[in-house]
């Protein structure tokens, strides 16, 4: 293993994450705030750390393996945690685990958050949050590769590590980089056309730039304690729909359909339209209940509800116009349910993802037909693509361990004295990166204990590196190899 190489790339990661304080500080400038001097020390503290580790091992070999690329990728996240929470703390008055938990929901875009009151809260730090949650949507290790030809530094392994949901060894390109490049230019360009919209929806210019940050990474930050209920808009609302939609999309799909003029790709791609199919029943079965519950006055009212609540909760972006945990029967579980599939592939969304709950589902349709005839041999399909049994076979052991670390979280958190409600939707919320959940967590997660913070935070940050890569590290074989 080369540890050097490690801290080398290590360095370069946490310079570059130094950037992140600029614009909050360029606001405290323009709006005339209190607590320049905090961005100012932290960016100048990262740089310097991170230029000393490049600086002290500038001469090594940087080729990584796959071991170099789990222990970076992992090691990366939790001190960006770490590095990202030192505004909290200093400028909000948040402890240290309220801090932590703030920066580790920011960047692994989950958007659980700890602070009340944010309509009085410093434009400065509120934009911290909102670019805490872009930077981690395509993932700034991402970014790192996008450059490293220029930086002489090979990044396939990261890459590989980093891009969220992908299966198999997808690039969009034949080069990893270009591919990298291309990821960004998409979400960069999803950011600006999204703030644009919202801009004309009638969001002041802050708001609509914060609100893009967030809504393009799947984030769920918002600038208002009522999130985008504080806007009482339908337009803003549809805008925000309409960008969840796509942010919850596979980024192999928009790259087809922008680059590679294939625009009816949306319509013909089978986890998309699996993914939608699923957003629609619920929105219907949400829209039907509501209605025969007479929760809201009219249809409009109704409709738009269920359609906002579902997109947001589905799609793990967690923004919300009302507590949906308060509506009636079993709608909030089934929300929640719908959050544990996710969004798709190679997108900023969190969950299992569909394309992994469309093989299950289609292998296990696969072993009834075995059932009923015994010796017919079958495959299973996706669309016209044939499924691997390898693949196959990975997805099962994917949830297996899921199912696992889901069980042995919950069982955790109701160990710090949380109710099961709470404790289940908390550790369901975090590990699928939605943010929102039910009982105490439905508005913010300030009721939980330190050390429960803690645990979500581990949750949290295993979602956002779809497990494996994160626990590959506790196991005996790793350090032999």
């Amino acid at each position: 293993m080369n540890y050097k190489s490690i801290f080398n790339l290590l360095g370069i990661l946490l310079a570059l994450f130094s950037i992140s304080f600029l614009p909050p500080l360029l606001m405290t400038l323009l709006y005339d705030e209190k607590g320049g001097e905090i961005f100012l020390y932290s960016f100048l503290l990262l740089l310097f750390l991170g230029g000393a580790m490049w600086a002290l091992t500038r001469q090594q070999d940087l080729a990584l393996n796959i071991s170099d690329g789990f222990i970076i990728t992992t090691m990366f996240w939790v001190v960006l945690a770490c590095a990202g929470s030192i505004p909290f703390y200093f400028f909000t008055g948040l402890n240290i685990s309220d801090a932590i938990f703030e920066s580790v929901s920011g960047i692994t875009t989950t958007g659980a958050t700890t602070i009340v009151g944010l309509d009085e809260m410093p434009k400065s730090i509120l934009i911290y949050r909102q670019l805490l949650q872009w930077i981690g949507g395509m993932g700034l290790i991402v970014l790192a590769v996008a450059v490293m030809p220029a930086l002489g530094i090979g990044g396939g392994q990261l890459y590989k590590m980093e891009l969220p949901g992908s299966h198999g060894n997808q690039k969009l390109t034949p080069r990893i980089a270009d591919s990298a490049q291309a990821l960004w230019k998409i979400y960069v360009g999803l950011t600006l056309v999204c703030a644009l919209l919202y801009a004309l929806s009638g969001m002041s210019a802050f708001d609509a730039i914060a609100h893009s940050l967030s809504t393009v990474a799947g984030g769920g930050f918002s600038t208002h304690d009522q999130s985008i209920g504080f806007f009482n808009s339908g337009f803003v609302e549809s805008v925000c729909i309409i960008f969840m939609l796509l942010s919850a999309a596979s980024f192999a799909v928009h790259y087809a359909a922008i680059f590679g003029g294939k625009p009816l790709r949306y319509f013909y791609d089978s986890e998309f339209r699996f993914f939608l199919s699923v957003v629609v029943l619920i929105i219907a079965i949400s829209f039907v209940f509501l209605s025969l519950s007479n929760s809201y006055a009219d249809f409009y009212s109704t409709a738009s509800s269920a359609i906002f609540q579902t997109v947001s909760i589905v799609t793990t972006s967690g923004f919300t116009t009302e507590n949906f945990s308060l509506w009636p029967g079993f709608l909030p579980y089934l929300l929640l349910v719908g959050a544990f599939m996710g969004a798709c592939s190679q997108s900023v969304g969190g969950g299992i993802k569909a394309w992994r709950v469309l093989i299950m589902i289609n292998q296990a349709y696969k072993e009834i037909l075995k059932t009923i005839h015994p010796n017919a041999v079958l495959t299973s399909k996706i669309g016209t693509k044939v499924i691997d049994a390898k693949i196959a076979e990975k997805v099962w052991g994917f949830f297996s361990i899921y199912v696992f670390i889901f069980m042995f979280l919950l069982m955790a958190m109701l160990g710090t004295g949380l109710d099961f409600e709470t404790a289940f939707s908390a550790v369901g919320a975090c590990l699928n990166n939605l943010g929102p959940g039910l009982g105490e967590v439905s508005s913010n997660y300030t009721n939980v204990s330190d050390v429960g913070k803690l645990i979500l935070c581990f949750a949290m940050i295993l979602g956002r590196l779809e497990i494996f890569t994160l626990l590959v590290l506790f196991t005996p074989a790793f350090w032999r190899s």
